[in-house]
Order: structure tokens, then C-alpha cells, then sequence
């Protein structure tokens, strides 16, 4: 059946694309042209063309190879492809790349093994680093450590003469020694900021166990003086360099956290010293009550502020709720095990009404994260009551990540006109939770195929550093193995993450990470697709993802990644 469908789409594409290009065009010489592969636009109207051109970073030509020698001159390069695929450059839709580079140098753990695993990394990192008078690190799944967590004395057991602090795989909870605790000065007395949501892990006799949950976490690192401007820039760097080499063109920054002051200037930076590898949508962070007087002028604010630089910060990103591991997503059933505990959201229903009333009206696009399945079901509460206030307002609307979703909320994503965004490596994860919720819950996790036939749009990321797969978890052809199998990359015997209807087809999984994408980021009519008059954003892959093995597709390699015509990252032969 797939090679059937596989050649109906190129029987139809290379019908359609004859008239595809005015003659009048006919005189531009191309810079570069693309032949002798799959070229796959994400063009629903021309999906496979035989020939590509581009001129000045702009696609000039996109069509059969008997129009593209017109647009061929003495200067033109000529790329054979080879056999090789061509598509739109990816987009990350969802990642935090200048938080990720606050901490890429820091000691990653490897998420999904064991704590034995971790502390071994951690002694070995301590060992390396023993000049270093504070010791950080990220990468922990905290249910790993059943429902109370992980403790100081695990990590005072490693290090005990000086402050060693990590966050988990999500950025939403740390976990800290001893000695990390006294220089922050928590103690038996000190209060929790949101009792139930963002607070100290606390034993029987009511002491501080070191685990932090939320906001508690994340104040850590900045009194512990983690983050500096220099390792931030230096770090983000690397995660742009990283991404070029799997394939990704354009990003969205879900909020920067507390480097966001440094957004700005680190930014800058990287464009001064042509760094700045990729297309760069951010946005401004909300994440306490405290902070709802100003989120909508800040916005606009950075909106103004962005308006002619080569990276925008134009959207408003509102934090709602946790994590299933941390028990600190809102659901709609207690928690098992924990009677009365259904997570929190951090906003209240009226305060989130209000928060998408104020940007609507300042026409700010607005990114909503909403794990729980109380969550999203309050969060399309306000958008359809803000809908129905604002009828003629055009603003886009995203909820991310979507862990756990009732039937109900599903067809509201389309109506809505919400967009629907998540990490499809996350599918794959068992352990995520599960012993947290109940079997109709867990059977309800990450419901890719039920959103696309509700014909939701869906756009995909990877939303490092919190993607619980390091530094890979970025690889958007790992993400889509993931997504389609919804298994461990290259294991067709390993466990299929519930439910095994939601596995998604790969024509989907590259939409969402390419035309959908840039869609959630109001760049459709410019990067996204194969198509004259937008912007060259490709990349080059070894192999076409539409014939390789299924649980190979993570093994595919990017050959080239190029950005407005110039190529930003070129595999070694």
C-alpha cells in the first residue's frame, strides 16, 4: 500500500507541475539547481517535482527537468542529487535553544537509565570538574525515584564539600545536596512560594528532602549563579550548530526563562559573529500570577523591540501547568496513590480568560503550554469565550506539549482554529508517568493520528533541553521515527507506547515539521514548502523517508543543511 500511494504521488506531482512556471520567468539565471532525487515540496498541490532552482536565496523554479534549462547559465551550479531527497529545511516548533545553551557544557545524564547510571556520571563529572567550585548538571527523570523523589543524601554521598545542583529531563523540578540547600538557605522554615505546585519536597518531620518542584527549581539556578552572558552565548552557539546538522532551518524559543534578559544581547552577539545559523522566532515567558500586569506589554514591547532585527520576539508564551512525573499537571482525576491531588494549574480559569483577552486585542499570536488534560480543557474554555468576544481577530493560537487529552477536546482543537504541538519522541516513553495515572489516562497520551483526522494543524520540536534525549532529542528524524512508531528508534520488538492508533504517518510528521510549523509561526507564506517566491531553506537527506524501513529512519543522515541559499552545515564525505 505505501508504494502504491508513493508512486500515485509522483504519477500526480509530475502531471501537474507542466504549466507550474510563467515563461516570462524564463530569463533568471539560478544560482544553484536540484536534479536526480526526490525532490519532496510539502506542496499538497505539486509534492514531488523533478527539478529545483534558486536565485539570491529565494526558490526560482520548482518544477520538471525539460522548464528548469531555462534557468541554467554558465555560472549556475548544477547539484545531482544523486538519489538523495530534498526538502524544506526543518523547523523546531517548539525548544528553548538560549536556556539550552545556559546549560549544554553542564553534565547531561542520560534520562531514561537507571540512578545507579546517574550517580556513576555524576562521581565521574564531579572527578573531571573538581576545580569547579559549583558543580551543575541537567537530564534526571524523577520517577525514577517513586512518588517522593530523589534526596540530598544520594548526591552528599558523591559531593559534600561543595554546591552540586541538576534539573531533570523537563526544567520543571532539581535536585540538590546539601551543601547547595545551606548556600541557598532553605531550610525546615523556609515556605514553599505555591504550596502543591511550586515547593520543596519535604520528609515526614517536614525538612527539605532536595528535591525542588517548578519555580522553586528554576530560582535555584539563578541564585546559584549558573548562568553568565559568556556561557549562554557561547553555549547557544552550539545548539545552532547542532541543529544545522539535523536539518533544522527555523526555530520557535518557547521562553527563554531566566535568561531572558540576556536574550537580547546574546542574540546580538551571535549575529555579529554570523552565528546565528538559524531563523529565529522567540517569545515572552509568563509563569506566575505575579507576573500577569505586564505580560501583554512586554510582549508588545519586545514585539517593537525585534521589529528590524533578523530575529523577531513576538509572541506571548503562557506556562500553565507541570508535569505528570511531577504530579504537577493539571488533570481532571487524582493522581494514583494521591487522593485529592489533581495537579494545579497556574493560572485560574478568569486569569487565563484575561491573559488571551489582553493579548487578542494587542494581535499577539499566543503559545500556550498545557500538559494535563485539565489544562487543555481550560485553555480551549478561554480561547472559544475570547473567539466569540473577538470574531474578527486573526491572532494564532498554540497549545504545547498535550500529554494526556479527553475525547471531547480533540475536535475543539479544530474548531478553535488551535494549533497542536508536541514532541513526538516523548511517545516512546513508557516510563513517563505511567504509574501516576490511570490506565484510561495513560491510553489517552500524545493522540497525534486523532488530531489529524479531526484535521487539527500539528507542528512538531523538540523542546531541548527539556527533551529527555539530550542533545539527539533535537534530531528531527529521530523525533519522527519516534512519532511513527511510537517505540524506541530501531527496536520493531520493543513496546508500543499506548495508543498504538495513534502512530502517525510520515507525510504528517514532515508537515508538522516543516509547512505547520511555519504556519505556528506565521512564516507559511515564506519558508515551509518547495515553492517559487519563498525563501531556499533546504535540507539534504541520504536517503527518502517515504522508502526506508520504517525503524531506520533515525539512521538517515542529513547531507546538507542550507539557509536562504547558503549552505550552513555540509557532512564530511
Amino acid at each position: 500500500m505505501k508504494k502504491f500511494i508513493w508512486s500515485y504521488l509522483i504519477a500526480t506531482s509530475l502531471l501537474l507541475t507542466a504549466c507550474s512556471n510563467d515563461a516570462d520567468q524564463n530569463v533568471i539565471t539560478a544560482d544553484r539547481v536540484f536534479t536526480g532525487g526526490t525532490i519532496y515540496t510539502v506542496n499538497d498541490h505539486q509534492p514531488i517535482v523533478e527539478a529545483l532552482a534558486i536565485k539570491d536565496g529565494i526558490i526560482v523554479y520548482s518544477g520538471d527537468l525539460d522548464g528548469v534549462q531555462d534557468y541554467i547559465g554558465d555560472s549556475t551550479i548544477n547539484k545531482n542529487l544523486a538519489g538523495r531527497m530534498l526538502l524544506p529545511g526543518f523547523i523546531d516548533s517548539h525548544v528553548h535553544p538560549i536556556m539550552g545553551g545556559a546549560y549544554v557544557r553542564s553534565l547531561s545524564l542520560e534520562t531514561f537509565a537507571t540512578p545507579a547510571h546517574w550517580f556513576e556520571q555524576i562521581t565521574e563529572y564531579a572527578n573531571v570538574n573538581s576545580d569547579k567550585e559549583l558543580l551543575f548538571g541537567y537530564g534526571f527523570l524523577a520517577s525514577a525515584f517513586g512518588s517522593e523523589g530523589p534526596t540530598k543524601q544520594m548526591l552528599d554521598n558523591i559531593v559534600a564539600d561543595k554546591p552540586l545542583f541538576i534539573m531533570d529531563e523537563g526544567f520543571h523540578g532539581g535536585w540538590g545536596n546539601s551543601k547547595a540547600m545551606a548556600l541557598l538557605g532553605i531550610t525546615k522554615d523556609t515556605k514553599d512560594p505555591v504550596p502543591g505546585f511550586s515547593y520543596y519536597k519535604r520528609d515526614e518531620n517536614g525538612e527539605p528532602t532536595g528535591y525542588f518542584l517548578e519555580n522553586t527549581a528554576t530560582d535555584a539556578v539563578v541564585k546559584l549563579g549558573v548562568i553568565t552572558i559568556e556561557s549562554v552565548a557561547a553555549g547557544t552557539a552550539d545548539i545552532f550548530e547542532i541543529m544545522n546538522s539535523y536539518g533544522i532551518t527555523s526555530v520557535f524559543d518557547a521562553g527563554a526563562g531566566d535568561e531572558s534578559k540576556l536574550q537580547v544581547s546574546v542574540l546580538k552577539d551571535l549575529v555579529a559573529k554570523n552565528k546565528l545559523t538559524v531563523r529565529y522566532e522567540g517569545s515572552h515567558m509568563v509563569s506566575s500570577a505575579e507576573q500577569m500586569d505586564t505580560a501583554v506589554s512586554q510582549s508588545v514591547f519586545n514585539k517593537k523591540l525585534t521589529a528590524d532585527q533578523p530575529f523577531k520576539i513576538s509572541m506571548l508564551k503562557i506556562m500553565n501547568d507541570g508535569t505528570i512525573e511531577g504530579k504537577t499537571a493539571a488533570m481532571h482525576e487524582d493522581y494514583q496513590g494521591e487522593p485529592g491531588n489533581r495537579g494545579e494549574t497556574v493560572f485560574t480559569p478568569e486569569e487565563m480568560e484575561s491573559l488571551l483577552e489582553q493579548a487578542t486585542a494587542a494581535d499577539l499570536d499566543i503559545h500556550i503550554h498545557a500538559l494535563g488534560e485539565r489544562t487543555i480543557t481550560e485553555a480551549l474554555d478561554a480561547i472559544e469565550i475570547v473567539r466569540v468576544k473577538h470574531p474578527n481577530k486573526q491572532n494564532r493560537i498554540t497549545i504545547c506539549h498535550i500529554q494526556v487529552m479527553s475525547d471531547t477536546d480533540i475536535p475543539r482543537f479544530a474548531k478553535l482554529n488551535v494549533i497542536a504541538q508536541s514532541t513526538p519522541l516523548w511517545t516512546s516513553f513508557d516510563k513517563y508517568g505511567k504509574p501516576f495515572v490511570s490506565a484510561d489516562q495513560f491510553n489517552r497520551y500524545f493522540r497525534f493520528n486523532s488530531l489529524k483526522k479531526a484535521g487539527v494543524k500539528m507542528s512538531f520540536g523538540s523542546d531541548f533541553p527539556a527533551s529527555g534525549a539530550g542533545t539527539l532529542g533535537m534530531s528531527p528524524l529521530f523525533n519522527m521515527e519516534i512519532g511513527h512508531t511510537r517505540q524506541s528508534p530501531g527496536k520493531p520488538n520493543a513496546e508500543v507506547q499506548n495508543n498504538i492508533n495513534e502512530r502517525l504517518d510520515i507525510a504528517s510528521l514532515i508537515r508538522g515539521y516543516t509547512l505547520d510549523a511555519a504556519y505556528q509561526i506565521r512564516l507559511e507564506n515564506s519558508i515551509g514548502s518547495l515553492e517559487v517566491g519563498k525563501a531556499a531553506d533546504l535540507v539534504i537527506l541520504d536517503k527518502n523517508l517515504f522508502e526506508v524501513e520504517p525503524y531506520s529512519i533515525h539512521k538517515v543522515n542529513v547531507v546538507e543543511t542550507i539557509l536562504a541559499g547558503k549552505t550552513v552545515y555540509q557532512a564530511e564525505k
